[in-house]
């Protein structure tokens, strides 16, 4: 059967294909260790699932305005107050269906056939296609383990061309964990707003940052240029939510308007009782995501701590998120000559399940989540190092 024409220029989600060939190989019975996943272990904290119920025991399940009921937009308003102090309307939040719709309702709403967008790599699996789905073109900037995977003014300028209109911050970062200081997030906007470039500032790991490192955000920054920045941020990671695809966003009022419409053409409101328990997680105490941020830290020394024995590997540290992102080119050979076939061999040898970073725009690295408990993470990596150093 033919599709559309614009399906050709999409390929399937790397990391939820591996996501679905761990359960495959669990489902035969095979041993598997899964560090594919970018999905925290730990469970939702109580009081929103107890917003979730009281919405339900009162019947809050009919359809809501399509950008989110009036005290969600409210509460979206208030978490960039609580953390970056910055005030904001409520008509300059929406909630969308995931913070994965919160980046593909600003792109489709801003960007331009023909428009480029500026990626830093490694990027995120769903930017490329996202920029493509609007009819425009992604650029990748490159960057390196050996820099700490950051991206640098002079790169961007370097990679920007007259049809650029649009950057992709993520920072924390997923793949690699690596996070730009506030200072450097500066410098980048200060740029940016120079060439009249857009920012698109995925902050879905903001609250996953590990000392010495500091938060930093694009939040201020939308502040003084409203019209240049838009933020996307979600429930999924800070507060164990992945399920529950609640995601926002905040952007100029108009821009918001846009957006909205084309949420309401497509999938509408988000379900309206998750609507009250993302009210609870905003507004409500973080004890669980400040205890969640302890056990990731704790993780990464572990995770790291194996790594470094593997003497052909280079692996900055990274300052947030849950990712591992190591450079193991060192270890390819002619069975396993790229970061796939490395991946396909550890699978078979160990049962253990990575991501090959290929799928993230850098095909020296595999990207490793720490997000699993702390026997199976160090096992996972044990028996890694086995195949590496044979």
């Amino acid at each position: 059967m033919l599709t559309a024409l614009r399906m050709n220029c999409i390929k399937p989600s790397a990391t939820l294909a591996m996501s679905a060939k761990a359960k495959e190989m669990k489902a035969a019975g095979r041993r598997v260790l899964d560090l594919s996943v970018g999905e925290p272990d730990f469970p939702t904290p109580s009081h929103v699932k107890e917003a979730a119920k009281a919405a339900l025991d009162a019947d809050f399940t009919r359809y809501t305005a399509v950008p989110g009921i009036p005290e969600l937009r409210a509460a979206i308003a208030g978490y960039f107050k609580r953390f970056w102090d910055v005030t904001a309307p409520p008509e300059a939040t929406m909630a969308t269906n995931g913070g994965k719709q919160a980046l593909y309702n600003l792109l489709m709403a801003y960007m331009n056939p023909g428009d480029e967008a500026l990626i830093p790599a490694p990027y995120w699996v769903s930017y490329p296609d996202m920029v493509r789905l609007a009819g425009a073109e992604p650029v990748a900037v490159p960057t390196t383990a050996h820099s700490g995977f950051k991206v640098t003014v002079e790169a961007l300028e370097k990679a920007r061309t007259p049809k650029t209109t649009l950057l992709i911050l993520n920072s924390p970062s997923n793949p690699t964990g690596c996070h730009h200081t506030q200072a450097e997030l500066d410098a980048i906007a200060a740029w940016a707003f120079s060439r009249d470039v857009f920012i698109l500032s995925d902050e879905i790991y903001d609250q996953l940052v590990y000392e010495p490192a500091k938060p930093a955000s694009m939040a201020g920054w939308w502040a003084k240029r409203p019209e240049m920045v838009g933020i996307a941020n979600g429930l999924a990671k800070s507060f164990s939510m992945t399920g529950w695809r609640l995601g926002y966003c905040l952007a100029h009022p108009d821009l918001i308007k846009a957006m909205a419409k084309l949420q309401g053409q497509s999938t509408s409101n988000v379900c309206s009782f998750v609507q009250k328990a993302a009210v609870a997680a905003l507004t409500g105490p973080y004890d669980a995501v400040d205890a969640m941020r302890r056990a990731f830290v704790r993780r990464r020394d572990l995770a790291l701590r194996i790594i470094k024995t593997w003497d052909r590997a280079v692996c900055p540290t990274p300052q947030g998120a849950f990712y591992l992102f190591p450079d193991l080119s060192g270890y390819f050979t002619p069975d396993a000559p790229d970061s796939t076939a490395l991946c396909a061999k550890i699978m078979d040898k160990t049962g253990v399940v990575t991501v090959p970073g290929a799928a993230f725009g850098d095909d020296a690295c595999l990207r490793l989540s720490y997000a699993t408990d702390d026997a199976s993470l160090e096992q996972a990596l044990t028996l890694m190092g086995r195949v590496l150093m044979g």
